[in-house]
């Protein structure tokens, strides 16, 4: 009725010996899975340029090798999915960004300078010359274009040329011929050259007199020339305007005899050149000055004012002759589970200058109408408020949690020698809860000073800082300062937000030490 290994002839070890072999050959073929696709990632990124990409998945792929190929680094095996998520999602980026803070990548040095240099001499110009109107006609499974001179002034105003075939949208040439008319037959209608306009685009006729045509436009050849010609020493002549262009890889583009730039340039290592003007420019300075501190005052007084009430309402809700305490502690603890995002867009609407609750209320009391969004202070005033009330739970939580540590004995203690409620916060309650919760104050105050969806969805950093040659508003913190800097200026400065971006960095790691610290960890 039951059987064994044994009994089919196939021993107990031996066949758990068999089992472990094919688990541990599945477990190197996906790992050679794995490399094999993030070394063909290291191909795709090379080919592409892109040889930070590149060295990034081989040193990815290299060490998945090496650790789950060696026996004596199975110990690592564990820990290498952490490692190696740390090293792509934060330390390269890191590492990333602070290189491209040392260069002056922006909008107009995006590209390589081989990339560059291919657009310019794709460029091309109309030269003097007629130019002609076609049309295309059908000829078995090929099509022949008719061109007619837009301004008739000889004996090669009409041309036919040869028989093409426009599935092909390879640079190719076909000869013409001048004739006295179009061929037989209906011209093909407009929607034909739109579906072959890539072909047409590719296409160059030589007239009889050796001109080339070049399409000009949807319906239209011209003679076109290449507007840059490329010399031995690595310039580029511009045939239209007659300069040459020299390429200057101090800043990063071709540049004219008189210093003008041609964009678009590439991207040049400008060295220390971002961060000092970020302390040199005064159109930059000040803005930066003005939004530095008022991102330490905004983090400062967030963690104050979250404080003050997270604490006060703690205090209360320890109050023995409170009734319904738990319905008051969901009730003041609501705030933290409502995403942060729809209170803020709820604010924004309730500071509407003109039709929000706020304004409606303030007007109907005391006749005054504050706008919110365009004065300074004021938007400053309302990004406190609406900040405390979503911090403040965060803060209640902590204190209550403290004060319900503290043994019930020291106030009672307190109340035979006669202390009242004012002496038991100054001389019990603050002293024992202020130095477990002060690191949690210093994170509170490192997330506040990285608060950038509060001040995107509410202000936008508006109103505006005058005279600033970058994009900075009054309410702006320094992280969407960066952000603006990067993405919604015209220039786009890659290379100065990513410097500024740094500076954060260094900023966040010093009060991130100082937390260990206060903390007592060993850094």
């Amino acid at each position: 009725m039951f059987t064994t290994n044994a009994s089919r002839g196939l021993p107990r070890h031996r066949s758990r010996h068999v089992a472990e072999r094919y688990s541990r050959w599945a477990m190197r073929s996906v790992i050679g899975l794995m490399v094999l696709a993030l070394l063909w990632l290291v191909m795709a990124f090379y080919l592409h340029g892109q040889w930070v990409f590149a060295l990034l998945f081989l040193v990815l792929g290299t060490s998945l090798g090496v650790v789950f190929s060696r026996r004596s680094l199975m110990s690592h095996r564990y820990i290498f999915p952490a490692v190696a998520g740390l090293g792509v999602f934060v330390i390269f980026p890191l590492v990333y960004t602070v290189g491209i803070s040392f260069s002056n990548y922006s909008s107009d040095n995006l590209l390589s300078q081989e990339r560059v240099r291919a657009q310019l001499t794709a460029q091309s110009y109309q030269a003097e010359g007629a130019a002609f109107s076609y049309s295309l006609y059908q000829q078995d499974e090929l099509v022949r274009l008719y061109l007619e001179s837009d301004a008739p002034a000889g004996d090669n105003d009409r041309l036919l040329s040869a028989a093409i075939n426009l599935t092909n949208s390879e640079v190719r040439r076909a000869p013409t011929q001048a004739v006295d008319g179009p061929p037989e037959g209906e011209p093909l209608p407009m929607r034909a050259a739109i579906q072959a306009r890539d072909a047409l685009q590719a296409l160059r006729l030589q007239t009889p007199g050796g001109t080339e045509l070049r399409m000009a436009g949807l319906r239209q050849f011209a003679p076109m020339i290449d507007r840059y010609e490329i010399r031995d020493n690595g310039s580029l002549y511009d045939q239209q305007e007659g300069k040459v262009l020299t390429p200057d890889n101090d800043i990063g583009f071709f540049v004219t005899e008189n210093g003008e730039r041609i964009t678009p340039g590439w991207p040049v290592n400008v060295g220390f050149t971002n961060y000092s003007k970020i302390f040199t420019d005064p159109d930059i300075r000040g803005p930066f000055m003005q939004i530095f501190v008022w991102t330490f005052v905004f983090a400062g007084l967030t963690v104050l004012f979250t404080l003050a009430v997270g604490f006060v309402l703690a205090s209360l809700l320890q109050w023995d002759q409170l009734k319904g305490k738990a319905v008051y502690r969901t009730l003041l603890i609501l705030p933290y589970a409502v995403p942060a995002f729809i209170s803020i867009l709820i604010f924004k609407g309730m500071f509407n200058q003109h039709f929000g609750e706020m304004n409606m209320i303030l007007e109907a009391l005391f006749g005054i109408s504050p706008e919110w969004f365009t004065d300074p202070w004021l938007a400053r005033t309302m990004l406190l408020i609406v900040n405390t009330w979503l911090g403040y739970p965060y803060m209640l939580l902590l204190c209550m949690g403290l004060i319900q540590s503290i043994p019930g004995d020291l106030y009672e203690a307190s109340a035979v020698d006669g202390g009242g409620p004012i002496t038991n916060l100054m001389k019990i309650t603050l002293p024992l809860i202020i130095k477990p919760l002060t690191p949690l104050l210093i994170a509170a105050f490192a997330f506040n000073f990285n608060n950038f969806v509060l001040i995107a969805l509410l202000t936008g950093g508006s109103p505006d800082i005058l005279g600033a040659s970058t994009p900075a508003g009054t309410t702006d913190l320094l992280v969407s300062y960066t952000y603006r800097i990067a993405f919604q200026d015209a220039g786009q400065n890659f290379g100065l937000a990513a410097a500024i971006a740094t500076l954060i960095f260094l900023l966040v790691v010093g009060m991130s030490v100082v937390n260990l610290r206060l903390s007592k960890v060993k850094v």
